[in-house]
């Protein structure tokens, strides 16, 4: 092993990762690039990050290495101490590929390596079973057998999810029998057309209710399978991953997956309605609180070197808040900071029936914007967003998080408190691993402002524009809110037995209202 220079006294994970080399997989997602910020601001003697990157639309890997240290989630870095983004070193490979496509000079290099974080994974719902067990499962494999060769591991990490046991309304912190035979997986994929699995796919991964949870799944059994006789090994669990709390900036967030899609969508007045149930629980744990607990996580693991695989459920379920807090927060503060030109006012709201979801999504979605497409088109406008695609994207993301957002679950997390009282005071003001530490509020609000800030590109001077825009929207919502009133109210009045319903109710009003007042006379 290389030497290690001294850290900081009494923060004991700093003094662990000094001198240590890490490999990452999936450092270019939104945990991923986290991960990375996080162990270059926090370990300053820390080794190199290789980083296992695949060529992506024809941009090479050594390519994207540079667009990544051009992120902002590393801006604080660049000022502060900018040479610790010289230790990112690119290792061409794909976790997809056999062997995971890596040159035999790769293998050399990663001889120093000590700590492996896997966390790349295809995180559709929908993906096609052989591609999401590729992306998700046989690459957790091929991790797992590149670790075996490495001749100072110390700590293989894997990142799971919180929700890969979703058909368990309680969940621990272990490895739950699996959905299907391992080997009976991997068979079925080499030997059955593409036509019939998918066909047979909603069968055979039941109870799971995607591949996504299915594969994740999967992929827990395979490290289970692979054991941890030669170093140790950890299963961590997130649940559902928003903006930053603190780091690299408050709100910061980089993909639309989830609530952030909720609110870029609705702060643009293109959602107008979603699947919630307003009393569950909203599982929603801040991406810096995710990535301290792994980076926690790593350090009790590599120390205790346990034969048993330890589970880390990470949720903030010691700090709750519901889905209906959420909405209330976003559709205040997506008024308070909107977004640069809207094209309607944000008025969405929460449905839990999904039959009515359906329905209203047609009527305030799915026709307007059909409609507004078409007649732009035929006017010829081209807008600078398809609002047909823009309207089955809502779509597809609605039906995603109303798995979530309609059902709660009960996380153990034993093993992630028992890491909190054993990190030391120094390591707490370093690495915050604590739920209750989430003020709601602030944090909804900075989620507001980091779509708009990082995810939407939009700047902060714009905001006074944006408002004065969004009130001309305003005024217009409401004069179609009323027009449709009337015009409705007049195609009554046209229908003969729809007229007379009308005027009876009418009558039937009036009848209350002057008995009502005939009564108070009366009585004084």
């Amino acid at each position: 092993m290389v030497a290690r220079p001294p850290s900081p006294v009494g923060a004991l994970i700093p003094r662990f990762f000094a001198g240590r080399h890490v490999l990452i997989t999936g450092a270019t997602g939104f945990m991923g690039k986290v991960l990375v910020e996080r162990l270059l601001s926090t370990c300053p003697d820390i080794g190199c990050l290789y980083l296992l990157l695949r060529p992506k639309k024809e941009v090479a890997p050594e390519k994207r290495l540079q667009q990544l240290k051009q992120s902002q989630v590393f801006d604080v870095i660049r000022q502060t101490n900018p040479a610790q983004l010289d230790k990112l070193r690119v290792i061409p490979g794909d976790v997809s590929e056999p062997g995971l496509g890596l040159p035999q000079s790769a293998l050399q290099i990663l001889n120093e390596v000590s700590i492996v974080y896997h966390s790349a994974a295809t995180l559709r719902f929908d993906e096609p079973l052989p591609m999401a067990v590729r992306q998700n499962v046989l690459s957790a494999i091929r991790m797992m057998e590149l670790c075996d060769q490495l001749p100072n591991i110390e700590a293989f990490m894997h990142v799971s999810t919180a929700y890969s046991n979703s058909e368990n309304p309680h969940v621990g912190e272990k490895v739950y029998e699996p959905p299907a035979q391992l080997h009976h997986l991997l068979s079925l994929l080499e030997v059955m057309p593409p036509r019939l699995l998918a066909t047979i796919t909603p069968q055979y991964i039941s109870p799971k209710t995607n591949t996504y949870t299915f594969t994740k799944a999967m992929a827990e059994e395979a490290v289970r399978l692979h054991g941890t006789q030669r170093y140790p090994t950890a299963i961590f669990r997130p649940t559902i991953v928003v903006s930053s709390l603190q780091h690299p900036f408050p709100g910061w967030i980089e993909n639309l997956n989830g609530p952030s899609g909720i609110i870029a969508a609705a702060g643009k007045g293109l959602l107008h309605v979603f699947t919630v149930k307003e009393s569950a629980r909203a599982d929603m744990l801040p991406v810096d609180i995710a990535i301290d607990t792994l980076i926690a996580a790593t350090w009790e693991t590599a120390i205790d070197k346990s034969k048993d695989i330890r589970v880390y459920n990470c949720s903030t379920q010691e700090n709750p808040t519901t889905w209906g807090h959420f909405e209330k927060a976003m559709r205040m503060y997506i008024r308070e900071y909107p977004m640069n030109s809207v094209i309607w006012y944000p008025s969405g709201t929460g449905v839990e029936n999904r039959y009515a979801q359906k329905i209203l999504e047609f009527c305030l979605q799915t026709l307007p914007l059909h409609a507004a497409e078409y007649i732009l088109r035929s006017v010829g406008m081209k807008p600078q967003l398809n609002l047909i695609t823009a309207s089955q994207k809502m779509s597809a993301m609605n039906g995603v998080l109303g798995f979530f957002a309609l059902n709660e679950w009960d996380f153990d997390t034993h093993n992630v408190q028992k890491l909190r009282s054993r990190l030391s005071l120094e390591d707490r003001r370093i690495y915050n691993v604590d739920p209750n530490s989430i003020n709601w509020q602030e944090l909804y609000r900075n989620f507001v402002k980091g779509t708009r800030r990082y995810l939407l590109k939009e700047k902060d001077q714009d905001i006074e524009k944006a408002k004065r825009h969004m009130q001309k929207m305003y005024y217009l919502h409401k004069g179609a809110i009323m027009f449709t009133i009337l015009l409705v109210f007049r195609l009554m009045l046209q229908n003969r037995y729809m007229r007379d319903l009308v005027y009876g109710i009418l009558r039937l009003l009036m009848y209350i209202v002057s008995t009502t007042y005939s009564r108070v006379t009366a009585q004084v």
